[in-house]
């Protein structure tokens, strides 16, 4: 398939987005049981949400440049009832909605106890917002990843392991930048985001490494014989039937050279899962802000990568067809 730049963008900042609101969450439901301490609560969970409601709308702009019609992109909800696309349409836009709340709760300070008890996990406003919110986050990265792994003609797409990988890789980023977010807000944190971030980042190497051999051992049900019902074993294609490229030529199948496809899988997995989690014990034991940044953005351009190899290792059935130019 061919990668697009607008998906690659879309899907890895609402990703960031997601994860960093969970590690935000994490934090307040930490200290709502008193694990953690945190010098400026309402700063800290303020700018966080801020943080993470800009790379939402970051991602939904990305959107746009993919579609055709912009001005037609309301319909897409038409068909929730059985367009993973049309619930991520709705889904987004929900979550969007609860961070803003969220941030804006912490902002004013405007978190009365919902439930009247002194024991803040029981009835703190802001921690229900942050449940809803959580529950349209996990609702969000299925949606987003059901879009493509509910494929089945695209078998590498067409698996469990894409709704894990989805999830498992925006929270890692998520969960990064926040331990670089709170070495600049909240110190005392760093080493409860730096850990997760870690966990997370290594489960999401497992995860990842599991499709990537999963995918290597593709049989794949379509071939040049079951397209055209022929079962002789020496068919050659002697031309496309086209002078020119076109849509099918150009939207499903990525046109790089097989140097570039091969190096870009050894990128990703070293920029999202190698240099992170070095940058990340070595910035958790110094403390250093400028360490823990580069691990996000380490990390983050090694998931543009990860989402560019995710698309083009796709092998579309009607390449069959178009394979020879």
């Amino acid at each position: 398939m061919h990668p697009a730049l607008s998906v690659i963008f879309l899907t890895t900042l609402i990703g960031a987005g997601q994860g960093l609101f969970l590690a935000l969450f994490t934090a307040q439901s930490y200290a709502a049981v008193d694990f953690v301490t945190i010098q400026n609560p309402q700063q800290f969970y303020a700018y966080g949400s801020g943080i993470a409601l800009l790379l939402l709308i970051g991602g939904l702009l990305a959107s746009f440049f993919h579609l055709g019609h912009p001005e037609r992109a309301w319909r897409s909800v038409a068909r929730w009832r059985t367009s993973w696309l049309s619930r991520e349409v709705i889904a987004l836009p929900a979550f969007m909605f609860f961070v803003f709340v969220y941030g804006v709760m912490h902002y004013f300070g405007w978190d009365p106890l919902v439930i009247k008890t002194e024991h803040p996990l029981q009835g703190q406003l802001s921690l229900y917002i942050g449940i809803i919110g959580t529950v349209l986050c996990f609702a969000l990265f299925i949606c987003t990843a059901m879009i493509y792994a509910c494929l089945k003609f695209l078998q590498e797409w067409h698996s469990p392991l894409t709704v894990i990988n989805y999830t498992l890789l925006g929270t890692a980023s998520g969960f990064t930048l926040a331990t670089a977010y709170s070495a600049m807000m909240a110190p005392e944190l760093v080493t409860l985001f730096g850990t997760w971030a870690t966990i997370i980042t290594l489960t999401a190497l497992v995860s990842r490494t599991a499709s990537l051999l999963r995918n290597a051992r593709i049989k794949h049900k379509s071939s040049l014989q079951t397209a055209i019902g022929v079962r002789h074993t020496n068919i050659q294609q002697k031309a496309m039937g086209l002078m020119g490229g076109s849509f099918n030529t150009r939207e499903f199948f990525h046109g790089a050279k097989m140097g570039l496809f091969k190096s870009m899988k050894w990128i990703f997995l070293v920029l999202v899962f190698l240099v992170p989690v070095v940058l990340l014990a070595t910035g958790m034991r110094s403390a250093s802000i400028d360490i823990l940044i580069t691990a996000f953005v380490a990390q983050y351009l090694g998931l543009l990568a990860e989402r560019w190899f995710f698309f083009a290792q796709a092998k579309h059935p009607q390449n069959l067809y178009y394979q020879t130019i």
